[in-house]
């Protein structure tokens, strides 16, 4: 599933049709799409795991799920969910989930929440963990209420990076520790988009689907944890486990 970092990534390819009018909407997503034929883009945003179209009418909010994909001025040999064609160039979207947003964008998105937005405000993001103190790291990272753009690789790397064990509670964080999450949340965030961009994010990955600790050099443990049951890996000597007393 494409992370925060990557739907940044395809708002900034796809700024180039900001301003073109589109000549012709199909596709088997399940929308009116005679409603956006005629629509000038205004602008091309992104909340989280969420790319947006914003038309004067009307919205529309792409999501890529686990398997998506996209295509600028070139086509899949497969039927697209949605694709926008213009005077010049052309939009595809594939194995995704398409819906029409009605209103501002601006009233329906909480910008703070997004951690790869200007607007990103991590005393907010502290507040909210620390009102689910039984929740598990691993799943609190994963909130998209709370961190929306972080997806299973920055869960990962962020856990490891900060020595924290994924089945650490949040109730039982130091206040050092919980500031830690919440900083590095977005700062790995960051760190992952200059890397993708420059095609050299795996080569960054110390933990997500490595093998060997880096640090203590003995093998990770990969299980399925938490309430969002998805797959961690973390080193049982490096990454402490905070519970309650």
């Amino acid at each position: 599933m494409p992370e925060g970092p990557s739907i940044v990534i395809l708002r900034e390819q796809a700024a180039p049709f900001v301003g073109r009018t589109i000549r012709r909407a199909e596709g088997n997503a399940k929308i009116d799409m005679e409603r956006l034929a005629g629509q000038r883009i205004v602008s091309m945003r992104s909340f989280g795991k969420q790319f947006l179209i914003e038309l004067p009418q009307v919205s529309i909010r792409i999501h890529l799920l686990m398997f998506g994909s996209y295509r600028i001025d070139e086509r899949k040999d497969a039927a697209p969910r949605l694709s926008l064609r213009f005077d010049e160039g052309e939009l595809n979207f594939y194995s995704c989930s398409v819906r029409l947003l009605e209103g501002d964008l601006d009233a329906l998105y909480d910008w703070r929440t997004d951690v790869m937005s200007d607007a990103w405000d991590p005393a907010l993001a502290r507040k909210r963990l620390r009102a689910m103190p039984d929740t598990l790291v691993c799943d609190a990272l994963l909130d998209q209420n709370v961190f929306a753009g972080v997806g299973n690789i920055i869960k990962n790397e962020v856990l490891f990076r900060i020595r924290l064990h994924p089945l650490s509670t949040l109730g039982a964080l130091p206040a050092r520790k919980l500031r830690e999450l919440v900083e590095q949340a977005r700062q790995y965030s960051f760190d992952f988009l200059e890397w993708k961009r420059a095609f050299v994010l795996r080569k960054h990955w110390l933990v997500h689907n490595r093998s060997i600790c880096p640090r203590d050099h003995v093998r990770f443990q990969r299980a399925y944890l938490g309430r969002t049951h998805r797959r961690s890996f973390f080193c049982e000597l490096c990454q402490r486990r905070y519970v309650e007393a």
